[in-house]
């Protein structure tokens, strides 16, 4: 049985390892889908990649509510509507204690990871079926601190913020919100954490990293995905406000 069938589903980051297999998880559930990413070109590869005509794409920065505003219209114009919203599009920042953390990355990062978020549900919801889920991405991060990752970690909190507020505000519609937590994913995002934790020792971290987690090893694509799918499907109608945690363990003590 097509766990979404007949629905239409946007996803931001969606030309990202998480993004592009979400996508193609929900296409093989009978959705449509419309990727969005900032990066039109990754967006375009992965659209032939996956190869399928109900897929469609709209390159847009998250961070400018004019571009969030065209592609919900783009969504709307060619699939009639919206009935699921992965809110994904984040980005990691690097790996600096707060002294010398530099504020132009801070602050690109928090528009990304924090007022993209806020303009996805601010410009989706008044175009989204009653009844529709949304899903944002926050973090273990949004969960616990982390050494020298300030703004990463204060966004991905900001996101169980956004989550929990919203999921009320739009609770009459019968839409719900909520977010999921990953655990470090096996991934070009986490290549770059372990190479910034530890320059030129990157594996090393890599083991590190993993040794922290109960199950003892790295979340997959597939995995988050997976939970994705849950979020996103009739299975969980009655979970809204809520955060998911895909983690191997690591946050459980």
């Amino acid at each position: 049985m097509e766990k979404l069938k007949d629905k239409v589903a946007v996803i931001t980051g969606g030309s990202g390892a998480i993004g592009s297999r979400v996508a193609q998880l929900f296409l093989s559930e009978g959705a449509k889908v419309v990727l969005v990413d900032i990066n039109g070109d990754s967006l375009e590869q992965v659209a032939k990649e996956i190869g399928n005509n109900n897929l469609s794409y709209m390159a847009a920065d998250v961070t400018k509510a004019s571009e969030v505003a065209g592609y919900v219209k783009h969504t709307v114009d060619t699939f009639g509507k919206i009935d699921v919203f992965f809110n994904n599009a984040g980005i990691e920042g690097v790996v600096k204690p707060v002294t010398e953390y530099p504020e132009d990355i801070f602050d690109r990062l928090m528009a990304v990871n924090v007022k993209g978020v806020w303009l996805g549900m601010k410009y989706v919801i008044p175009a989204m079926n009653d009844g529709g889920s949304i899903i944002n991405t926050s973090s273990v991060s949004g969960l616990v601190g982390s050494v020298n990752m300030t703004a990463y970690v204060a966004s991905k909190h900001a996101v169980i913020g956004l989550t929990r507020t919203v999921a009320h505000e739009v609770a009459p519609q019968g839409i719900r919100v909520n977010s999921i937590h990953p655990s470090p994913v096996d991934n070009r995002m986490m290549r770059s954490l372990e190479e910034g934790y530890r320059p030129g020792e990157a594996a090393s971290m890599k083991k590190a990293f993993e040794d922290s987690i109960p199950l003892n090893r790295y979340a997959t694509n597939e995995d988050i995905a997976n939970a994705v799918l849950f979020l996103a499907s009739d299975a969980s109608k009655f979970i809204t406000g809520t955060k998911l945690v895909v983690d191997g363990g690591m946050t459980m003590a």
